[in-house]
């Protein structure tokens, strides 16, 4: 699942290639790719014909491009999602869910979701922040993020850190990978229980969250397969700094015990026994 390097990434591209242009035509390939958008598919292409895109911005995971009129279109890119400019004479691919020309005939925009997880809508009246993100966290690079009141929510819930740092209304943005990384970082097993950490051990690991989000956008995102690309297409390159995530048996970076790999949420856990030892009333 693409997390906020890998989207922000992303806006950034749409915002150099869509912003201050105007849609002239949708072309909705698959219904399941506008499912969210409850009036259908005919009422979506419909709305945005003629509407010209404002700045993109992101909260979270999620991404909007503002409209004229206050509306906003709004997109995930689930597991496989990818929201690519593309020449107008360029092939269709294969997983080609919609389409968006402009009315200077210049490159297109095209939704490409192979497993079609992602999806987009249209938010009536969203154009500052869509009604259906306002539940969202902001993210820790968001210049408005508040770090103190961050710290004061995490102390006092009773969960596992890593739970914590998963959950999209404390923080959002924030994924496995990257909440591995972070941990590994702070030296925290995800496991730890959030009450039972001081002030100044969660105010250092919002530090390292934050410092391993910048770093992966300053690289493009991580990119494991084809599947997460940037609008032109390329992967990111952050997998050749990951010091825990994915690396099960290979020496720990710091220490050279060889990283475990732990069952977590249906998926995996990944970090150092020696530098982030498992809490001893911690359930297996």
């Amino acid at each position: 699942m693409p997390e906020l390097p890998e989207v922000e990434t992303v806006r950034r591209g749409l915002d150099k290639w869509v912003s201050g242009r105007r849609i002239a035509t949708v072309e909705v390939l698959h219904p399941r790719a506008v499912r969210r958008h409850v009036t259908g598919a005919e009422h979506f292409a419909g709305i945005l014909a003629g509407r010209r895109v404002g700045a993109v911005m992101r909260r979270g995971k999620y991404l909007w491009l503002p409209l004229d009129d206050e509306d906003a279109l709004i997109g995930h890119l689930g597991m496989s999602g990818q929201l690519l400019m593309q020449p107008v004479e360029a092939a269709a691919e294969t997983h080609l869910r919609v389409r968006f020309s402009f009315n200077d005939d210049g490159p297109e925009l095209r939704f490409v979701d192979q497993r079609t997880f992602g999806g987009l809508s249209v938010s009536v009246g969203g154009a500052v922040l869509p009604g259906e993100l306002a539940h969202i966290a902001l993210d820790p690079v968001d210049p408005l993020f508040d770090d103190d009141e961050f710290v004061a929510r995490m102390r006092k819930r009773r969960t596992e850190v890593k739970r914590a740092l998963l959950d999209q209304t404390l923080i959002s943005g924030v994924g496995n990978i990257y909440a591995d990384e972070a941990l590994w970082r702070a030296r925290l097993h995800g496991a730890r229980d959030t009450s039972q950490l001081s002030r100044p051990a969660v105010r250092g690991l919002l530090g390292h969250v934050r410092d391993v989000l910048n770093e992966a956008i300053g690289q493009g995102g991580t990119s494991f397969d084809a599947l997460y690309v940037n609008v032109n297409g390329e992967s990111g390159y952050f997998d050749r700094s990951l010091n825990a995530y994915g690396r099960e048996g290979l020496p720990c970076k710091r220490c050279g015990c060889p990283i475990r790999r732990e069952a977590f949420m249906n998926r995996s856990s990944f970090s150092c026994p020696q530098c982030q030892p498992r809490p001893r009333n911690a359930p297996r």
